[in-house]
C-alpha cells in the first residue's frame, strides 16, 4: 500500500497542481465578485459557468495527465485538419460578436475554435519534428512547418483575432528553436522579420494600429482609444499594498473598467486593486511556479517530442500570463488574450487545463535520477 502511495505521489508534479488550484480559485472568486458588482444576468450565471468549466478541465486534465503523452502526436496529426475547417466554418457561420466571428454557439455555450485549433497546432508541429527522419535546418522541413503555422494563423487574423494568430506563430516558433533550429537560420529569419515588420504593419486594421499608438502614448485620447489602459492602471496602482478589499473595488464597480470584458480581459487589474500589490504579486508567483514546473519538465523529458510539447506549451501560457498582465500595467498593448486559468471563458479555460495535463503525462514519464548519484 505505501509503494502504491509513493508510486502515485511520484507520478504528479505538485509545483504545477498547487498554483494551477490557487489560479482556478483567484478565477472563480473573482469571476463571482464582479458579477455581483456588475449585476444583472452575469451575477448569476457567469461564476457558475466558471466552476462548471474549471470542473469539466479538471476531469480532462486528468485523463489528459494519465494518458501515455506520445500517443497525442498521430492524433492532432488527424485533428489538425479538422480544427481549420472548423477555422474556415467559423467565418462563415460563426456568431458575430463586436464585429468579429470567432465562436460557435452549442447548446447555449460559446465554443472558440481557434483556442482548440492553437493547442492542435503546438502538439502536432512538435510531434512532425521530434520524427527521426525529419531536420527542420532542411528547406523542405523548414517551410512546411511554417505553412502548419501559416494556415491557422491566416484564418484566426480573419476573424479577426490577431493576437490569437500572433500567439500560435510564437508557440510554434518556440518548438521550432527548441528542435535545434541552427543560429544562421535564426539570424535570417530575424532580418527578414524586421524588413517585413513595415509591411506587416500596414496590413493591420485601423483598431490595431490604434491600440498600439494609445500604448507608446494613452494620453493622447483619454477619453476614448485610450480610456481602458489608463483606467486599468489607475485600477491596479490604486489598490497600494494590500488593497480596498474583495468587492469593495471602485474602478470595475463604477464603470471606469469596461465590464463587459472585467471578468475576463481586465481581471487582473480588478484582482490588484481589490487584494493590492501584495494579491498582485501572489498571483504573479504562481504563475512562475507554473512557468518553473512547465520548463523543468521540458528538461527532464524523456524524447524529443516531450521536450517540444512543453516549449510550446510553456510559451503559450508564459505569453498569455505576460500580454495580459502587462496590458494592465501599460507595458503591452491592449488585446484579447485572457489570463491563463483566472479570466472568465470556458474553451480556453478547457484547453489550458488539457494542455497542462499532457505537460504532466510528459513529468511521470521523465528521466529519473539515478538513486547511486
Amino acid at each position: 500500500m505505501l509503494a502504491a502511495l509513493r508510486s502515485v505521489f511520484f507520478r504528479f508534479d505538485y509545483k504545477q497542481i498547487i498554483p494551477m488550484i490557487i489560479l482556478l480559485l483567484f478565477g472563480v472568486f473573482f469571476v463571482y465578485g464582479i458579477g455581483q458588482q456588475v449585476g444583472g444576468v452575469g451575477a448569476e450565471i457567469y461564476w457558475r459557468r466558471q466552476i462548471q468549466w474549471a470542473v469539466i478541465g479538471l476531469i480532462i486534465w486528468l485523463i489528459s495527465a494519465l494518458l501515455d503523452y506520445r500517443k497525442y502526436g498521430v492524433i492532432a496529426m488527424f485533428l489538425w485538419p479538422v480544427c481549420i475547417s472548423l477555422l474556415g466554418i467559423v467565418l462563415k457561420f460563426g456568431v458575430g460578436r463586436f464585429g468579429a466571428k470567432r465562436w460557435f454557439s452549442l447548446f447555449g455555450f460559446s465554443v472558440q475554435p481557434s483556442e482548440i485549433a492553437k493547442l492542435c497546432t503546438i502538439i502536432f508541429l512538435a510531434w512532425l519534428l521530434s520524427r527521426k527522419d525529419i531536420d527542420v535546418n532542411k528547406i523542405k522541413w523548414f517551410f512546411l512547418s511554417l505553412l502548419i503555422l501559416a494556415i491557422p494563423s491566416f484564418l484566426i487574423f480573419k476573424q479577426p483575432n490577431l493576437s490569437t494568430a500572433l500567439t500560435v506563430v510564437i508557440c510554434g516558433a518556440a518548438v521550432i528553436f527548441t528542435a535545434r533550429l541552427k543560429l544562421k537560420i535564426i539570424l535570417l529569419i530575424t532580418v527578414l522579420l524586421a524588413i517585413a515588420a513595415p509591411i506587416g504593419y500596414g496590413m493591420l486594421r485601423d483598431y490595431h494600429k490604434e491600440r498600439i499608438a494609445v500604448f507608446l502614448d494613452a494620453s493622447k485620447d483619454p477619453l476614448n482609444a485610450g480610456w481602458n489602459q489608463m483606467q486599468s492602471e489607475l485600477a491596479v496602482g490604486s489598490g497600494g499594498l494590500t488593497g480596498k478589499g474583495f468587492m469593495h473595488g471602485t474602478q470595475n464597480y463604477l464603470g471606469y473598467l469596461p465590464q463587459t470584458v472585467s471578468n475576463s480581459d481586465f481581471i487582473f487589474s480588478v484582482i490588484a486593486e481589490e487584494l493590492g500589490f501584495l494579491g498582485a504579486a501572489a498571483v504573479v508567483a504562481m504563475y512562475v511556479l507554473l512557468m518553473i514546473s512547465i520548463f523543468s519538465t521540458a528538461l527532464t523529458a524523456p524524447d524529443d517530442f516531450g521536450r517540444y510539447l512543453c516549449a510550446g506549451i510553456g510559451a503559450m501560457f508564459a505569453l498569455h500570463s505576460l500580454v495580459n498582465m502587462g496590458m494592465t500595467i501599460r507595458m503591452m498593448p491592449v488585446t484579447g488574450l485572457p489570463l491563463p486559468l483566472v479570466s472568465y471563458g470556458g474553451t480556453f479555460m478547457v484547453t489550458s487545463l488539457m494542455a497542462l495535463g499532457i505537460v504532466q503525462s510528459v513529468y511521470s514519464k521523465r528521466i529519473q535520477p539515478d538513486p547511486e548519484d
